[in-house]
């Protein structure tokens, strides 16, 4: 075991790379003027046995240290002579277990931090994450044929992206509000359904749908509430006017107990003096 771990930093130092235990490494560059490289680290995505996933386990790629500049697309780009690829996607950090994707949406989403991220690279085929593992490098990610804007170009493509398409963004405010009335209707029927149906232990589930309805007051007897409230209401404001007032009555309550305290003390004191005393 520390033979083979030898062997292998002496083949890292002499590829002057060190790669993470189980990943390959695949240089990229910016553009040809960049003359030092970057490195992406890929691997098979796999999880541990008994956890499911929502990435295909034979067909998903899981690559490490993406930098900023580099897009979905970009990616796609690069990994498309290893096979078709069928998606993309970019995360501030890998997923640890199965979890719900909701669709994204392209207005109410948070702002991605930028740093470096995580991707998952789905191909059509299992072929292609055996060659994208085999890739050499450098890649070239901004190209003539494909240019990535960066600097000042890439803040004006940003902030001509900020300013919203008022119908685009109707059309899916609208849409997630259909999909919102239909869900609620969904539960309050099966609400419906499950009211006075017992359960496994014979226990019926009481809803504000099951109560007798509740009569009116009069109006003698709404008075009659007001009233108590007022008088409820003005009680604490005498009680509670200043906070000083509410801190000097404590103090003068704690006076008191004092003061009676010492009175039954001396008086204690006097009837052990004349024998008098007697507790039990």
């Amino acid at each position: 075991m520390v033979a083979r771990r030898r062997k292998r930093a002496a083949r890292g130092s002499e590829e002057g790379l060190t790669s993470p235990p189980g990943y390959s490494a695949i240089p990229i560059k910016f553009s040809e003027k960049q003359q030092a490289s970057h490195y992406l680290y890929v691997r098979g995505h796999r999880v541990r046995e008994g956890t499911k996933s929502s990435w295909p386990q034979k067909r998903t790629l899981f690559v490490l240290n993406v930098p900023p500049y580099c897009t979905e697309e970009c990616l796609s780009r690069l990994l498309s002579p290893c096979g078709p690829v069928q998606s993309v996607e970019l995360q501030e950090k890998p997923d640890l277990a199965e979890t719900t994707k909701e669709p994204k949406s392209k207005f109410f989403h948070p702002k991605p931090v930028p740093g470096f991220q995580v991707a998952y690279v789905v191909f059509q085929k299992p072929g292609g994450v055996s060659a994208a593992l085999a890739l050499k490098g450098p890649l070239l990610v901004s190209t003539e044929s494909h240019p990535v804007k960066s600097g000042v170009h890439k803040w004006i493509r940003d902030y001509r992206d900020s300013v919203l398409d008022p119908e685009a963004l109707r059309v899916e405010v609208d849409t997630f509000m259909e999909t919102y009335d239909k869900k609620m209707a969904e539960e309050e029927a099966k609400a419906q359904e499950e009211e006075g149906v017992p359960d496994e232990e014979g226990w019926v589930k009481v809803t504000r749908r099951g109560r007798r309805p509740v009569l009116p007051r009069t109006e003698a007897a709404s008075l009659r509430v007001l009233e108590r409230e007022k008088r409820k209401r003005a009680r604490k404001e005498l009680l509670n006017f200043y906070a000083w007032q509410h801190r000097e009555t404590k103090m003068e309550h704690l006076a008191q107990l004092r003061k009676k305290f010492e009175e039954d003390k001396q008086r204690i004191e006097l009837m052990r003096a004349q024998r008098k005393f007697r507790p039990y």
